[in-house]
């Protein structure tokens, strides 16, 4: 008896192996990169105005760039609100109606013919709706979706603005160069609202909502009830953490940032090359590369982020684009050469590789009020920008050359790699938990 039992035992088939599934954490990401490259077109606009408008409605470059600097500043501004409210209506219900507001703003700008109506359509409104696209959407999603690989995915939704970029920037200055700029603002409009139906079938707001833990979590963790009170909460996160230095610290840095990027190559560098006779779909090819590289930048930063001190990657980065910055003037020519492509390299890197570890530092220091701490961190980071794309604009008019905006800029980096290295560690409980 006992001999046929083991004898059943050993011809019983194996229990087939069962599949392991891609959590739903990796889907959500994906949904959310898609999002953000359909969003990016409208970051993609603003250099290559810039002369068209100058020459159709004789506006200065200093007027122009005043309206670029509203729309820089408000998609900061706007942004730890926006995380604010995703708390309290859920990521889908605001990523949804930013997105249309952009595609009003864009779509407006088409009629306009005084230079306050540029200021109110791509200044105003389209500056509110990309503040709430802003990378406070990223770390929101990043922070409720995953407990691990963090800085990788934050590191991937960052580098997805630099995708649509890649993508938009030859179509969109194709489109300028073959027809008019107004039909690029159409494009813009279309894009934005391409996007909305994914975001409101595919988006999904916490683990919660389709009964999973987050990614790398141990534990099931519930859905937090609505936070109300949005803007109470965002300027309440504010208070609080500006009475620490590391907050002051990771603000003067990221306002640098985003002066010698969205403010000034972003801006500037179309029109500067075209001063020197570069071709303007050659200068816009140029800005595509950029785009590139700071993909693979911007996810090997992520990648860093999680297994190295992220200070000592903030100040490297910092250092790196300062240097790089004091060679672009005697690099513009009229056509594109190999030190000129190099710099696109080098400087494509460093785009945004510094969002991962400053998300990083956010986290260490500022726990679950993280994503609103970065939220206002990221409007210092655009209130450098408008700055540097209005005075940018200025320092053309009056010195003829943007030389003065390079080196200056350059300057500033420095100060930024050495403002990185002096935040101090966050050894509590914060820390801790996170």
């Amino acid at each position: 008896m006992t001999q046929t039992t083991d004898a059943a035992a050993v011809e019983q088939p194996p229990k087939p192996r069962r599949r392991r599934r891609v959590h739903r954490a990796w889907f959500v990401a994906a949904v959310t990169f898609v999002t953000i490259i359909g969003a990016a077109a409208f970051r993609s606009v603003p250099g290559l105005l810039i002369d068209p408008l100058h020459d159709e409605f004789d506006w200065s470059r200093g007027t122009i760039g005043a309206a670029v600097s509203v729309n820089l500043a408000l998609y900061g501004l706007t942004a730890p609100f926006a995380a604010a409210l995703m708390d309290r209506f859920g990521i889908r219900r605001v990523v949804a109606v930013a997105l249309t507001v952009i595609a009003l703003g864009s779509l407006l700008t088409v009629w306009m013919t005084a230079a306050w109506q540029l200021i109110l359509c791509w200044g105003l409104l389209v500056g509110l709706g990309s503040g709430s696209m802003a990378l406070a959407f990223a770390a929101t999603v990043t922070n409720r979706w995953f407990t691990e690989r963090r800085g990788l995915v934050s590191g991937i939704l960052t580098a997805a603005s630099a995708s649509g970029q890649l993508i938009f920037l030859p179509l969109l200055s194709w489109i300028i160069d073959r027809y008019e700029w107004r039909l690029a603002a159409v494009t813009v409009a279309l894009a934005a609202l391409a996007v909305v139906p994914f975001v409101w079938l595919l988006l999904h707001d916490h683990p919660a909502d389709v009964g999973q833990t987050p990614y790398g979590a141990a534990e099931f963790v519930p859905k937090p009830a609505p936070v109300p009170g949005a803007a109470r909460r965002a300027l309440k996160v504010l208070f609080s953490a500006a009475r620490t230095g590391p907050f002051w610290l990771l603000a003067g840095t990221f306002a640098i940032c985003g002066a010698s990027t969205n403010g000034l190559i972003q801006t500037h560098f179309i029109p500067a090359a075209h001063d020197h006779h570069m071709p303007v779909t050659a200068a816009a090819s140029l800005l595509a590369v950029i785009g590139v590289f700071d993909v693979v930048g911007t996810i090997a930063s992520g990648w860093f982020t999680d297994r190295f001190e992220p200070r000592r990657l903030l100040a490297v980065y910092y250092a790196l684009r300062g240097v790089s910055l004091m060679f672009l003037p005697i690099l513009l020519a009229p056509s594109v050469h190999p030190p000129m492509i190099f710099f696109i390299v080098f400087y494509g890197l460093d785009w945004v590789a510094t969002v991962p570890p400053t998300l990083a530092l956010c986290r260490e220091q500022y726990g679950e009020d993280s994503a609103i701490v970065f939220g206002w961190v990221l409007a210092s980071h655009q209130v450098g920008a408008a700055l540097v794309a209005f005075l940018g604009g200025v320092a053309r008019d009056v010195f003829g050359s943007y030389d003065v905006v390079w080196y200056a800029s350059g300057a500033l980096c420095a100060a930024a790699a050495l403002m990185a290295l002096v935040i101090r560690r966050r050894t509590g409980s914060v820390a801790a938990a996170v």
